[in-house]
């Protein structure tokens, strides 16, 4: 058992927003077991509410896609010399890479070089393309946590030290009565709460946010009580959503929105959503959407390379058919995806098998306390002194 002893620094890791969040967290358990940590992170705002030191906001500064990870070769030259420089001077006991392989994989050679151990929470998707990263993770790795049960056979396969102890969503989502989230009836002239969520990303939000603003239009042509809900993150103001959208006419009845703890989330009827782990949180949730996505040719052409699975959004990957709805690249219509959505308010039977198959997910997800499982497991691997 390795031993902690003055030094009691750890560094945390997170690239994306998802990321950050479930860092924060998993960050806020460690500390509350082994209070005299000190945490230093390289992520986004959420991780620096948390920290003891912030040493760099990756999160909004950070590439997302294949060109803009190119276009950001510079930064992440830039900030490995911050991450080596952080290693050799402040010898943390322990480092938490999560997701975000690009950038975390040289992190993972850094750590090895220096005998440092390295936990990898949230591993790339692996089962959907470039296999190939799962050997690295394996090997170098201290411990592996990954979110989906499906995923422990892969690493163990490798040789890899991993656990899954559940999916890190239920921490921080309500409970959800399935049953109490299906429909009986249509009423054309009840409020209908839509949410609208474009992305994450500046380049997500600007390709989304408008497509789908246009679909909720036409479900409001139907529904004349029906109202938007514009999920925005904290990493960009409403001025930025309303911009893309030029402007934000009253008549639409439309809101820009920050929730954090799912209380707004939760009561959507339906949902606009692009892809990403906002899918699987709407399943969580007990909300029927559709997921459209689109991206720059380039991007979309190697991803269509490489992608070795037949869904993008996540409650379709897990249960493994196609339950709710895909609208990618030259689909994402916004005709088409109207239709759909108008289909299934209308057709409660179709709606309320939907909110069926979501509740299969949930239950194959694990449990509640998930990070705190976890930040007993790494705390398990050392003595503190």
């Amino acid at each position: 058992m390795q031993k902690i002893l003055r030094n009691k620094n750890i560094l945390f890791i997170a690239g994306d927003v998802s990321g950050d969040l479930h860092a924060s967290l998993l960050a806020k358990e460690l500390k509350k077991i082994e209070p005299s940590l000190v945490i230093y992170s390289i992520g986004g705002l959420r991780l620096k509410t948390v920290s003891d030191r912030f040493i760099y906001d990756l999160v909004s500064k950070g590439s997302f896609g294949f060109v803009s990870s190119v276009k950001s070769f510079g930064l992440w030259v830039k900030l490995i010399s911050v991450v080596r420089n952080f290693l050799e001077d402040k010898k943390p006991a322990f480092v938490v890479v999560v997701d975000f392989f690009g950038f975390n994989r040289q992190v993972l050679g850094l750590c090895k070089n220096r005998d440092i151990p390295v936990y990898y929470y949230i591993p790339p998707q692996v089962w959907a393309s470039r296999p190939k990263r799962a050997n690295t993770i394996a090997k170098i790795a201290k411990e592996i946590f990954v979110i989906f049960p499906f995923e422990v056979d892969i690493y163990k396969k490798l040789g890899g030290r991993v656990n899954f102890f559940g999916h890190p969503l239920l921490d921080i989502l309500p409970d959800i009565d399935y049953d109490l989230k299906k429909k009986k009836g249509i009423d054309e002239n009840k409020e209908l709460k839509i949410g609208i969520l474009p992305g994450s990303r500046r380049k997500e939000i600007e390709n989304h946010l408008s497509g789908f603003v246009g679909v909720y239009k036409r479900i409001k042509n139907v529904f004349k009580n029906a109202k938007g809900f514009i999920f925005a993150v904290d990493e960009f103001d409403d001025k930025f959503y309303i911009d893309i959208l030029e402007q934000l006419p009253s008549e639409l009845d439309i809101k820009i929105v920050r929730d954090s703890s799912y209380e707004i989330k939760k009561d959507m009827d339906f949902a606009l959503v692009c892809s990403g782990t906002a899918t699987l949180e709407n399943a969580l949730c007990g909300v029927p959407m559709l997921v459209g996505y689109k991206t720059s040719f380039i991007n979309y052409e190697i991803a269509k390379a490489i992608v070795k699975i037949p869904y993008i959004s996540l409650p379709n990957i897990l249960n493994g058919k196609e339950i709710i709805k895909e609208f990618i690249q030259y689909d994402f219509k916004i005709n088409k995806m109207s239709d759909y959505a108008l289909n299934v308010l209308k057709n409660p039977s179709e709606y309320n098998s939907i909110i069926d198959e979501f509740k299969k997910i949930k239950e194959m997800l694990g449990k509640k306390g998930v990070n705190h499982q976890i930040a007993r497991k790494i705390i398990s691997d050392f003595e503190i002194i």
